[in-house]
């Protein structure tokens, strides 16, 4: 996985590349997360990961109720055809 950080005035856009597994959940981990304690609006862009599996959907849960906890805004935008199919059938169960 690959990141980048994109300032656009209080809204900061995470652009996470490649595969969102164990391996480099804490690192997704670590680049979200204090951007959503600043209290910005965070939006994750997936449009380039090719593949999420129950570590990262984990990142994004966290990543939600930190948000919901601070009263901070987070967005998945561009959500990827396999994160969508992962993302729905991990609402099957939750």
């Amino acid at each position: 996985m690959t990141y980048k950080v994109e300032e656009n005035d209080n809204i900061s856009i995470v652009h996470l590349t490649g595969e969102i597994d164990m391996e480099v959940a804490d690192k997704a981990r670590q680049v979200i997360l204090p951007l959503i304690k600043e209290g910005k609006i965070v939006q994750i862009n997936l449009s380039k990961v090719d593949y999420m599996d129950s570590s990262g959907i984990s990142v994004l849960i966290e990543s939600k109720q930190l948000a919901e906890k601070n009263s901070a805004k987070l967005e998945l935008t561009e959500v990827s055809k396999p994160v969508e199919k992962v993302l729905s059938m991990a609402r099957k169960f939750l």
